[in-house]
């Protein structure tokens, strides 16, 4: 039986404290990032990292458009070239600081424009990683989830958290639709799923559906 090796670097960066996750493929050291929300200063320790590890990012993948999720957007596609991706929802917030609400929080976040506008239904594939992508709106119009069959991983984004969900009070944001996201997509996958949220300590879908307070 053929053995997938995939590993997860979890980084937690920037002022908000959000979780950018690097997946790696160890036989090919082909990789991708989800969410890289650095600071400039963060940067160069985690880029010496990837380079003493050697491995070669192909893509960029923002879960949505917040600046906390795409701060360090250029800085990654500058040095590795690796395609950018995000909903096509989600497209004008990546050069836009007031549309990704970092003039809000007193910054100037702006990102390149991405290469490749996802819609959902997709794979993406790195080496032996292949990540399914779900469109999960709510928190952004074009907020997504990256779910590893093979892992037994979903990557959620602000969409799902351990013990709660992502906020609906923000410019574009419905609480109806993060809802159905959930429930609809999210909780379809099998209980044993771990999730990987934007923000916090991972958790299991099997836990949320059956102790989440927003969705009980």
């Amino acid at each position: 039986m053929e053995v997938i090796v995939i590993k997860i670097i979890s980084i937690v960066v920037g002022p908000l404290q959000t979780n950018c996750y690097i997946l790696v493929c160890e036989e090919t050291s082909e990789a991708l990032i989800i969410d890289p929300g650095f600071t400039d200063r963060e940067w160069p320790k985690i880029f010496n990292n990837i380079k003493r590890s050697k491995i070669q990012i192909a893509y960029i993948i923002n879960t949505h458009g917040h600046a906390d999720h795409i701060s360090g957007n250029l800085r990654v596609k500058d040095i590795t070239h690796a395609t950018l991706a995000v909903h096509y929802r989600d497209v004008d917030m990546l050069t836009n600081p007031i549309k990704n609400l970092s003039l809000m929080l007193g910054l100037n976040v702006t990102s390149p424009p991405p290469d490749l506008a996802l819609r959902g239904g997709e794979e993406i594939e790195v080496g032996s990683i292949r990540l399914k992508v779900l469109h999960t709106p709510g928190h952004t119009p074009g907020s997504i989830s990256l779910y590893c069959e093979s892992l037994g991983a979903i990557f959620t984004g602000d969409v799902l958290f351990a013990g709660s969900v992502g906020r609906t009070d923000l410019p574009g944001s419905s609480y109806r639709d993060l809802i159905s996201s959930i429930r609809m997509k999210l909780f379809a996958l099998p209980d044993e799923t771990i999730v990987y949220p934007g923000h916090g300590e991972r958790t299991t879908i099997g836990v949320e559906r059956r102790s989440n307070p927003f969705l009980l």
